[in-house]
Order: structure tokens, then sequence, then C-alpha cells
């Protein structure tokens, strides 16, 4: 391999590292393409994911080199090991855990600082380093000037503090050099990010701080191994990849940490997706229960419900900021080519103020995944739930944008329809926990009403399938929600039935497009897990399992997955690692496990 160019960089050549408030994206070839401290929502340092020049940080072998790269058991700690003629260098990369930081107290106060070592394992080993920070999403070019222990780096709000072990100099607005390492040595850097009201951070000792820094990962892991079914060790890098998504101060999980990331390259379907999903709720729930994360799943639940506030005549809001913002506006930022040209490049999501009926029963179904925990439930909370409750009975019969999130205007959607009848049903179930025994009359005649509706105007005859709206023969594999929600059981005819015709007319391979028509458009991971666990539910763990193999194996060689697969080639594309498709993995994992030991138990 030699040095890199202006190549668009696969979206599966990518690793990630986290520090449970922020991320950054490193490449195959050690460098890191995207940062965005001190949340993951935040202005860019480094961008070039997004556009070649807006900035990055590249520590590699001059010459030619071949590349094998693994996370550290228990972390997200990142090896990436070049070998090259004259001998092997080891790149190790992390985003800085706090201080002394362990267990479930991880990231709750992180210092905002990568951290990259690299050493000599064999031989004799020339490498070249250059930082080229470009804040605000390469708006900013800034200035260096060099002190005692590194560089003092500055441009805007941001503040950057560098400490380096090798002499390096300023061209181009980038700090750059080369230096020699025999076997045996090695040097840390570590690149401290603030505000620039905050002052200068104290000196700091890069080894320590990776040190601790693993020590605080393992120490996570350690806690959550209490998952011993099906694909454990799938089931654990996604866990690992889910905590490294959550938002510590507040228990926010983000759907990813990219945006503009394309769901068709070249093409405009570029969102924004560093936000918390309200409508992803019940699902990242599940997940976490499954994967041994109780405390984790309490947290999420407690950022929806106090984010929330009071629910009044407007609807229900599908998604926040990890802080618990509600306004998100969504602007483009014209200066930036986009991943693989693909624009415009997208700050922001305006589907925030879409109506999302949906998300109603994704609240109420996350109070019934953590009903016996969930102990005496404040009473702005009960007030929350209720109202939610009230919400789905008023309004299930009017049309949104459904859970897709499309823009081209709003229909009675089938899958909305479904999770206001989930809504309405656990209410009913949870109705003496919430003090609501008044509701129960109209919750419970709403709940018979839309189930009515559904199995009436949701089935058509000719497909023979539950399709995506009333009115509509168009398949969407979203109603494979249907069996996962409990709406009728995975071996009811109709849902067989609905299952074969999805896999006949939405699948390539093993791999579904989420309806009918939607052409070159990229397979949805989440949507082939939910096939997986219906298949699984319905009592047929071999068609699972070979689902789950298939659909899996696109990961990339540390295990991440990214929204879609390119149903052309098999490449990863969308926003990457997403959040989402390492929940269906979760998920399904545990579905397999659950049918075959129903299996093992009627043998």
């Amino acid at each position: 391999m030699q040095a890199p160019s202006a190549k668009t960089v696969e979206i599966s050549d990518y690793g990630l590292l986290g520090d449970c408030q922020g991320s950054a994206l490193v490449s195959r070839d050690g460098s890191i393409d995207w940062w965005c401290p001190p949340r993951f929502d935040a202005p860019s340092i480094f961008s070039r994911l997004l556009d070649h020049d807006t900035g990055h940080w590249t520590i590699r072998p001059t010459g030619d080199y071949t590349v094998t790269r693994r996370y550290l058991p228990g972390t997200m700690v990142l090896e990436t090991e070049f070998q090259c003629d004259s001998g092997d260098l080891l790149l190790t990369d992390a985003l800085a855990l706090g201080p002394g930081e362990r267990g479930h107290e991880v990231g709750h106060n992180s210092a905002h600082m990568l951290l990259r070592q690299v050493g000599v394992t064999r031989g004799r080993v020339e490498v070249t380093v250059e930082v080229a920070p470009r804040p605000e999403y390469g708006l900013i070019t800034p200035n260096f000037v060099q002190t005692t222990t590194g560089w003092s780096i500055s441009g805007g709000a941001n503040r950057l503090t560098l400490t380096a072990g090798v002499s390096l100099v300023v061209e181009d607005g980038s700090l750059g050099g080369t230096f020699t390492l025999e076997a045996g040595e090695a040097t840390v850097f570590a690149l401290h990010h603030r505000d620039a009201v905050v002052p200068p951070p104290p000196a700091t000792d890069g080894a320590s701080e990776l040190e601790n820094t693993i020590a605080a990962w393992r120490s996570w892991s350690e806690i959550h191994q209490g998952y011993r079914g099906a694909y454990r060790e799938q089931v654990h890098r996604s866990a690992l990849v889910l905590q490294t998504l959550t938002y510590s101060p507040t228990g926010a999980v983000v759907a990813a940490p990219t945006t503009s990331l394309p769901e068709e390259p070249g093409g405009s379907a570029n969102w924004d997706y560093r936000f918390g999903w309200l409508r992803d709720g019940s699902l990242t729930l599940k997940a976490l229960w499954v994967a041994a994360c109780p405390d984790e799943a309490h947290r999420f639940f407690d950022w929806i419900t106090m984010s929330a506030g009071a629910l009044g005549e407007g609807h229900l809001q599908i998604m926040f900021g990890v802080g618990g913002e509600h306004n998100l506006t969504e602007h483009e930022l014209g200066h930036l080519a986009g991943y693989a040209e693909s624009r415009p490049v997208r700050v922001g999501n305006d589907a925030w103020d879409q109506k999302q009926l949906d998300v109603l029963g994704e609240v109420f179904e996350c109070a019934w995944v953590l009903r016996e925990q969930l102990g005496e439930l404040p009473a702005e909370t009960r007030d929350f739930l209720v109202a939610v409750g009230d919400k789905a009975a008023e309004t299930w019969q009017e049309r949104d944008s459904g859970i897709w999130e499309g823009r081209e205007g709003t229909r009675d959607y089938v899958t909305s329809k479904l999770m206001c009848w989930v809504a309405l049903d656990r209410a009913l179930k949870l109705a003496d926990r919430l003090g609501a025994a008044q509701k129960v009359p109209v919750w419970e005649r709403e709940r018979d009403r839309v189930r009515d509706a559904i199995l009436e105007k949701g089935w058509d005859s000719s497909v023979k399938a539950f399709t995506g709206a009333f009115g509509s023969e168009h398949l969407d594999a979203g109603v494979l929600l249907m069996p996962i929600m409990g709406f009728l059981p995975a071996d009811d005819d109709r849902i067989l039935a609905t299952l074969d015709a999805i896999e006949r007319e939405l699948t390539t391979g093993n791999l579904i497009q989420r309806w009918t028509g939607s052409g070159d458009e990229g397979a949805f991971i989440i949507c082939s897990y939910w096939l997986d666990t219906a298949r699984a539910m319905a009592g047929e763990p071999e068609r699972a399992r070979e689902i789950f193999e298939a659909v899996t194996g696109y990961a990339n060689d540390l295990g991440l997955l990214s929204e879609e697969i390119n149903i052309r080639d098999g490449s990863l594309i969308g926003n990457f690692p997403q959040g989402l498709s390492h929940i269906g993995l979760i998920n399904a994992a545990w579905a397999i496990t659950q049918a075959e030991d129903a299996q093992a138990g009627q043998a």
C-alpha cells in the first residue's frame, strides 16, 4: 500500500474511537479524518471524511506497507500494524477517558483528547506525521505556536494543545515531519481540545493516559459479560459500540457519530445522525438489556422522559440533541464537497419537526421493557406516560411521515398504526402503575379499534401480505415489527405470508430494501435483522442463522456496521457506524438463542 492520495476512502476502511461524549474515525492508513469535540454533534476539527481539504491527522510509515488492525480486547482502543520491508510499526489510537473512571462511570469526565502511540516492534521504520486541524468543518486554518512540550493551536472558538515527543515544523497550515524509530522505541502524541475561554491543560503524560483508557474500557467490559447466547463475540463488540455512541453525561444514544455519509453514493439523501432518536428507543433498550447493560438502559429511558418535557397539544418529537435540545433545524454546508461528491452536506436534521406517530409506541415499549426495574415512578414520568397514552388514543387515525422519515408527504402508514396499538396495549398493562384506572375504557376501546383497522386495511389479499400503508399494494419492511412487537404471533399465517412476500420482493440475497420501488437504494441492515428476528420467532432458527451470518458478514474487519449495504457491490454505505444496525444484531442473536433453546426443550 502506498501513501494515501485524494481518492475517497471506503467507509469500511474506518475504525471508531470514542470517549462516551464524542468520537473519531481513523482510516487504515492511520489518518484521523473525523473528530467533533467536545460532543458528537459539535463542529469538526478534522473532516476529511467529507472533503479532502478540511482537516486530518496522519501517522504512517513513509514508504510502502501492508496493514492489519484490531481492537484491544474489551476496549475501543485501536491497534494498527503497518508491515514494511524495513520493519513493523504499531500505531495505538484512543480517545482518552477520564482519570480513574471505571465501570459505569466511564465517559463522565472525558478530557476530549486524542492519544496516538507509535512504536516499532521489528527493524527500523521512518514515520511520517501530518497534523492539519481545520475547525468548524474546514472553515478555519489555525495558528501554530511552539511551546516547551509541543504546540498551541488556535482558531475561532477552538484551542488545541499538541504534546509531541518529536520535532515538527509548520508548513501550509499544517504541522508535519518525519522521524525514525528502532525496534523497542515508541513515542506518544496527545491532542487536547478545549473552548477558547478554558485555560490550557497541564502537561500531559500520554502513555499514562493511554494506560488509564485501556483499563477504563476493560473495567466497563468486565461488568457487562452476562450475555451467554449465540454469537457472543459479535454481541459484545456491538455492546461496546453502543456504549461508545452513548453521551455519558445524559445517557442519550446517538444513531451514528457522522453526518451526510450518503444512502446512495453521489446522491442527495445525506442526513445528520448525531442525535438521539426516541423512535429507536425500545429496540435500543432491548439490545442494552440483552447485552447485560441494564444501567445504561435506565439512563437512556430517563433521558427520554426528561428531554420530552410536558406533552401538550403538539406531537411528541421523535429525536433530541444529546443534551435534550429540541430545535435541531437543518442547514447545508455548501463549502464541503461531500463524501464521494455526495451533496449536500447537512448539519441538523429537519426530521425533528415531523409528526411520526410510531414514537408513541416506542416510548411505552421502553417503559414495558423496564417494567420490573422502574420501581416507583416519579409523578412527572407517570404524567408523561399517561399523556402519551392519551395522545395515541386521540391521534392514531391521523396520517404521518412514517418511520422512514419521508419528506414527500403524509400517509396512513401501517407501522405507525402498529406502534399506536403498542402504546395503548402497554398503557393498559401499566395502567395500575400509572394511577390511570380511569383511562382504561378509552384506551381499551381505541386499542381494539386500531387493531381492527390494521387487520382490515393493512392486509392486502391480492399481495397476500401486510403492506406499507392503508390502500397501498407496496410492501414495506417496517411491517416486520408486527411479530416483534407482539401484534400477531410470528407463526400466524398472515405474518408468515408477509415474511415470504418481503423475502421475494424486497430481498437481494439476504439484504432487504425498505420498500417496493426503492430502486438502487441500499439495503437497510436493520431490516435484514428484523427479518432474522421474525424467522427465529416463527420457529425457524436455521433460516435465522443463515440470514444473520450473511448480513453480519458485511461488517468490516473491526466488526463495525454502517446503516446500509450497497446491493450492487456489497460495500458499506450510509452513516457509520450505525447504532441501529448493531442494535439489530444484538436483538437478532438473542432471538436465535431463544428459538434454539425452545427447540432443544421440545426435543
